[in-house]
């Protein structure tokens, strides 16, 4: 084979070698923002921070140039002033002394005083302020908390391992889990709610220095906890929090609420359904969902293992399209990465100069991508899709017309009625959750404004590898396809019947660690007519 063929791999591995109202609750003053922020020009923003250091480095310097200024003239006149108090009389009987005195308090003191209210930080402040358009604002800020909590549900990591940093990159602090979880409870999301506030408490407990109390932690950490029907442990942390504060008022009232309702479910005889309740809540959001579950056990790398026999009919080979004299000359590397539905990857198949370029491209116009809507037909943002996108016209540039020119030819299907290359970004915690590319039938109109019939196949091009996560797994067949630089998969999601594939229904993981950078061409029926004939069955 042209490459090694990649095996499923678990996470935990993967890491290894990337590092070597019944009651009273607490305030509630998040703002429900949708997941918005993730890649694209996130690398500007960390060059905009070094900037700014750079400009608060030379205020700091500034000021104690300052401040050296005014200690030694404090320093002169200390020695001065020692001396002449001794004898004034004496002092002040030197007419240059009378002279100096007069001109220090008239002139000189004036000065010291300019110099002392002299504002040094003009230059940060202008700096900072021409940059703060470029910052992130609180939308951004909770997305970014949202894709955390998203990885920890899909690669199963626990509060510890990212808050210590085993996920290679910096650690979280007391405040830092304290924000997750409110950011958690503002959206409901209880069970994570108590993850984090846990996660807070213990650093606390191990004497973390920090500006977050103890009362505020286990506060937000016993509602939580009564809210998934464990009415023991809320008692609990609620009984801790008034041996801190005997005065909250709240945890008072909840104190008397939480014996109450545990006293009533005891006599009622229900605490072990009351516990298999809780159990099945805390399994976390999603995992209710059969498909969920499944796409987030081959985002792990625990997919279908195919059977020998199957395995055997795969296979690298050198293509031609059918003779095309363009690729008679060099033909492509082309791999069979599954073979119901058939997934195709083709090896080197674009350079690293014309990746470059499409990102250069596509950064000015990222913006959050965007899905269809079947109730309306028109384009939307969606929680389930977490990425940055643009889009790239025919003919804007050479390198454009080359690719697309290239996807035709190895294809054999006509570009001409396809949507335009589209550029995607998805940084930590990106995503695309499971989807199909074509419209469905309970969906007529989805491609209906474009006048070019439903999307016939798509063409992946992977412009970056990614350290961990990211795949593109298809759930309904168990594949999963791991991002490589340079390569570019295929699929018809259409029969030659113009039926739809099912089985194509596919969804992208979540970023664990690194940068992905894809590109895609949806092909369209129109055009194809003589470049792949109808099929007499559906299935064909």
């Amino acid at each position: 084979m042209f490459t090694t063929v990649y095996a499923s791999y678990a996470i935990n591995r993967t890491l290894k070698d990337a590092a070597d109202r019944c009651c009273g609750e607490p305030d509630r003053s998040f703002t429900d923002h949708r997941c918005s922020v993730l890649a694209g020009h996130m690398t500007d923003l960390l060059f905009t921070e070094k900037d700014l250091v750079t400009s608060l480095k030379d205020y700091i310097r500034a000021e104690e140039r300052k401040l050296e200024q005014v200690k030694q003239w404090a320093k002169k006149l200390d020695a001065l002033t020692a001396t002449a108090t001794q004898d004034p009389e004496g002092f002040l009987g030197h007419p240059v002394n009378a002279f100096k005195l007069m001109k220090r308090l008239n002139t000189e003191w004036g000065e010291v005083e300019d110099l002392v209210l002299k504002d040094m930080s003009d230059g940060f402040i202008s700096n900072l302020t021409i940059q703060r358009q470029y910052f992130p604002n609180d939308e951004d800020q909770t997305g970014a908390a949202k894709a955390l909590l998203r990885l920890q549900d899909t690669y199963q990591l626990d509060t510890q391992t990212i808050s210590s940093g085993d996920l290679p990159g910096d650690t979280l602090k007391v405040d830092d889990c304290f924000e997750l979880g409110k950011i958690a409870y503002s959206d409901a999301d209880y069970y994570h709610t108590e993850l984090w506030m846990a996660q807070a408490l213990k650093q606390l407990d191990e004497g973390e220095e920090t500006s977050v109390d103890v009362v505020s932690v286990l506060d937000y950490l016993s509602y939580s906890v009564y809210q998934q029907g464990e009415l023991e442990r809320a008692l609990e942390h609620t009984k801790r929090l008034l041996s801190v504060d005997p005065e909250h008022q709240r945890a008072l009232g909840n104190l008397k609420y939480f014996d109450y309702q545990l006293a009533k479910q005891k006599k009622a005889e229900k605490e072990q359904s009351a516990k298999e309740e809780s159990k099945k809540e805390r399994v976390g959001k999603g995992e209710y969902f059969p498909e969920k579950r499944k796409y987030q056990q081959l985002c792990r790398g625990q997919g279908v293992r195919m059977t020998p026999r199957r395995q055997s009919r795969l296979f690298c080979r050198y293509y031609n399209n059918n003779r095309h004299p363009f690729y008679m000359i060099g033909p492509v590397k082309q791999e069979d990465e599954w073979d119901r539905p058939r997934i195709i990857r083709y090896h080197d198949i674009i350079t690293e100069k014309e990746m470059e370029k499409v990102k250069e491209l596509a950064k000015p116009r990222l913006r959050r991508a965007t899905v269809h809507d079947p109730q309306t037909g028109k384009l939307t943002t969606a929680q389930y899709r977490v990425s940055k996108s643009a889009w790239l016209v025919a003919h804007e540039h050479p390198v454009v017309d080359r690719i697309n020119q290239r996807i035709e030819d190895i294809t054999g299907l006509d570009v001409k009625t396809a949507e335009e290359l589209q550029v995607a970004n998805y940084g930590v915690g990106g995503q695309y959750e499971p989807h199909f590319d074509f419209g469905r039938k309970d969906e007529p109109d989805a491609f209906k404004a474009l006048g070019t019939g439903n999307r016939i196949a798509t063409w992946l091009f992977y412009m970056s590898d990614v350290t961990a996560g990211g795949a593109t797994v298809f759930p309904e067949v168990g594949a999963t396809v791991k991002p490589m630089k340079g390569t570019a998969v295929f699929w018809y999601n259409l029969f030659s019947s113009g039926e739809g594939d099912y089985s194509t229904r596919h969804a992208a993981c979540p970023v664990l660690l690194g940068n992905k950078w894809v590109s895609n061409k949806w092909i369209h029926e129109r055009g194809q007519e003589f470049r792949r004939p109808c099929g007499l069955k559906e299935t064909d």
